[in-house]
């Protein structure tokens, strides 16, 4: 899957938020005894740089965060919303991180069998030992947002499952397939997802991340499809993104969320209450030096 956040005022994030098995499943062995895999080399530092911009990367070693707050940092490591993680300090939501986490050389080729959700969760023990981690788990009732089909039928187009680069068209044989629809204007304060080739689990998870509350899948769709969606990001959706530089993004009339998602790809929001996994923090320090 690939997503774009497309932020027209200059600020790029892409995270997926959602449920992912830990990282130690991803493990080899030591004379038939499981070793998990972790990260050989962790460097946690204050983000000194004077700029409202998150870069997260995924290099073949690791996993390197730029100007994140602990808080984004602890809910991607326990794959959770903003509604699902509580009792955190003021600071975690103030102070920003550069973080940058190494597997052992030797580890490389495992850690191509890892995928990005799970490198996000192999940082638990981390914070553990740099920021004296500790943490439970409750369940508890809160709304949570259900993905189901709208009336009509879905609007997605199934992707297309394509083992190699299509061949160019002989010269003079007819022109190019037309490029894909180009993002809202620049100009707008709407935000742009591109997912192609998703499954919808996974599309729900980028909802989450983008709504602060857990949202499922129960389209029972099991097709990937090429999701694009842009809306127009109100009050609630605006406070679980870092603020734009610059002062707030010009107003648009674009549709909202709930509005796009019928609209554009057949599919309906609907607010339910359940009961759901919460993560709350019992204790966690700033980082220790490196």
């Amino acid at each position: 899957m690939v997503w774009v956040r497309k932020f027209v005022w200059g600020l790029a994030v892409a995270s997926v938020v959602g449920a992912r098995a830990v990282a130690q499943t991803q493990s080899g062995s030591t004379n038939g005894v499981s070793q998990p895999l972790v990260f050989d080399v962790v460097s946690i530092k204050p983000y000194a740089k004077n700029v409202q911009m998150i870069r997260v990367t995924m290099p073949p070693d690791g996993i390197s965060v730029e100007g994140m707050p602990m808080h984004m940092i602890l809910r991607e490591a326990f794959a959770v919303t903003n509604e699902q993680l509580q009792g955190e300090p003021g600071w975690a939501s103030t102070e920003r991180y550069e973080l940058e986490a190494k597997v052992a050389p030797e580890d490389l080729v495992r850690l191509k069998q890892v995928n990005r959700n799970d490198r996000w969760a192999m940082l638990l023990p981390v914070l553990e030992d740099r920021c004296k981690l500790k943490f439970h788990h409750e369940t508890r009732e809160m709304t949570v947002y259900s993905l189901v089909i709208a009336k009509g039928g879905i609007k997605m187009q199934p992707a297309q499952t394509q083992t190699s680069a299509p061949p160019l068209p002989a010269p003079g044989s007819g022109p190019l397939p037309p490029p894909p629809p180009p993002p809202p204007p620049s100009n707008s304060g709407e935000i742009f997802f591109n997912a192609p080739s998703a499954t919808l689990p996974s599309f729900a998870h980028l909802l989450s991340g983008t709504l602060g509350v857990p949202v499922i899948d129960k389209t029972g769709l099991t097709e990937k499809y090429n999701c694009s969606l842009h809306f127009e990001p109100d009050e609630n959706v605006r406070a679980n993104m870092p603020p734009p530089p610059g002062g707030p993004p010009p107003e648009s009339d674009g549709p909202s969320i709930f509005t796009a998602v019928q609209e554009q790809l057949g599919l309906k929001l609907m607010a339910e209450k359940e009961a759901v996994d919460v993560v709350v923090i019992d204790h966690i320090e700033q980082p220790s030096a490196n």
